[in-house]
């Protein structure tokens, strides 16, 4: 017996846009690079001409990834985030050039969900086993809510003029909903400066697209989805784009709401951004998967955000923004 496949949509950008077009070559050749960063497995598909060293040029993009990793992780005590996390109340704390990028963005994003997406509940995702501690059973009600007293990003002070981030006290911040996504922007911008500017880059799922492939097509990506989807697939050229999915149907729930400091627990099972930035599409992707799904389409909706979300009895709803790339 055969099972018929459905035949894929496919979702395309307005317009090739002319940055896009730099550099092309249709005798390049795409090479495959891949290697280890925040716990999974990092992969870049680039156009490269000859007398590119690969060997080398995989280096780069590990040292590049592991600097980014050695200030954002919060499963290493000696990072910069952990060290920020044990600072001082009231002091400020001057953040390096990519720190101060993902707080920017984390921060904006954070307001205009409504704090659905959250920087600052590191304690939370701690007492919830989101990181190296675990713990014995499912957090009590008064650890809960003393999480949540030393948890919100409205208890940040942010000096974007000096990149300096005040630590209001016991406040832990956790970048794991955005990290992923600024680290796949990083790898695609470090293969620009060096003259590559057709690429295909994914961390973990997340996915950057630049340029186009030698053969004139787009890098193409299928979104993620859960196994009993039966939908046709959603395909997208990822040109000047990037992709990013959270969801549940993987590792089960492991995304905190931070109103309530509990585990977001309702019909969603998962939430795809397209966007021109990874990171803005990640973080944009942990905070819709957090609102109820009538919520996440009205925040969709209202900020014009190409996304899909996919509900645990199969139902998908894709925004307007998105509907317009079909």
């Amino acid at each position: 017996m055969t099972t018929h496949t459905p035949e894929p949509r496919i979702a395309v950008p307005e317009q090739l846009l002319p940055d896009g077009m730099r550099g092309f070559d249709p005798a390049a050749e795409v090479v495959g690079l891949s290697g280890e960063t925040m716990g999974t497995i990092w992969r870049v598909r680039a156009a490269i001409g000859a007398g590119v060293d690969r060997e080398r040029l995989r280096e780069t993009i590990q040292h590049r990834l592991n600097e980014i990793v050695r200030q954002m992780s919060h499963w290493d005590d000696t990072s910069f985030l952990c060290q920020f996390n044990r600072s001082d109340a009231g002091m400020w704390t001057e953040l390096p050039r990519d720190f101060a990028e993902v707080v920017r963005c984390a921060l904006t994003i954070a307001e205009a969900s409504g704090g659905a997406f959250d920087p600052a509940i590191g304690r939370l995702t701690d007492l919830w086993g989101l990181g190296p501690n675990k713990p014995d059973g499912e957090p009590l009600a008064p650890e809960i809510a003393e999480a949540l007293a030393h948890s919100g990003w409205r208890h940040l002070a942010f000096d974007p003029a000096t990149s300096r981030l005040r630590q209001p006290g016991g406040l832990w911040l956790d970048l794991s909903g955005i990290a992923k996504g600024y680290a796949a922007d990083a790898v695609a911008d470090c293969l620009a400066e060096r003259g590559i500017f057709h690429a295909l880059t994914e961390i973990g799922g997340e996915c950057v697209g630049r340029g186009i492939r030698p053969d004139g097509d787009p890098w193409w990506v299928d979104a993620e989805a859960p196994q009993s989807f039966t939908g046709p697939p959603l395909r997208i050229a990822l040109h000047q784009l990037a992709i990013a999915t959270s969801g549940d149907y993987l590792g089960g729930a492991h995304t905190v709401d931070p109103a309530t400091g509990r585990l977001a627990l309702h019909g969603t099972t998962a939430v795809t951004v397209i966007a021109p930035s990874c990171m803005v599409a990640d973080a944009w992707a942990s905070a819709l998967l957090v609102l109820p799904a009538g919520a996440a389409r009205e925040v969709a909706t209202s900020h014009a955000l190409s996304m899909r979300l996919l509900s645990r009895d199969g139902e998908e709803w894709l925004s307007p923004a998105l509907v317009a790339m079909l």
